[in-house]
């Protein structure tokens, strides 16, 4: 787990966990840390509710992403969960949590 720390990540404005393929907390950033406490080996499960839970099984047989906004104590952010992989196979999630600003831009590009 300290073999990450250190680095760029750790001083992002946005929270960054990553959990292994049974869904225990491999890494966070600092801003995690700051946020969620230090939870690195513990599991995600029991901080979360039954439907959150069915999300990150799945996520963990299938991949693919969860991605949501939230508010929380008058903080927008926006939540992104996505499965990591090595060769092909599902073997973990990171989620990246990104508080929003109250006026948020959006462009259409070609």
């Amino acid at each position: 787990m300290d073999e990450m720390e250190g680095r760029w990540e750790d001083e992002l404005d946005c929270a960054i966990t990553v959990c292994d393929a049974e869904g225990t907390v491999v890494y966070q950033n600092g801003k995690s840390r700051e946020v969620n406490g230090d939870v690195r080996g513990k599991s995600l499960m029991p901080c979360h509710n039954d439907r959150s839970r069915s999300i990150i099984r799945r996520l963990l047989a299938e991949g693919g992403r969860n991605v949501y906004t939230i508010e929380k104590k008058g903080v927008r952010k926006l939540i992104y969960q996505t499965a990591w992989r090595e060769t092909g196979a599902v073997r973990g999630l990171v989620e990246y949590s990104m508080e929003l600003p109250a006026e948020l831009p959006h462009y259409i590009r070609n």
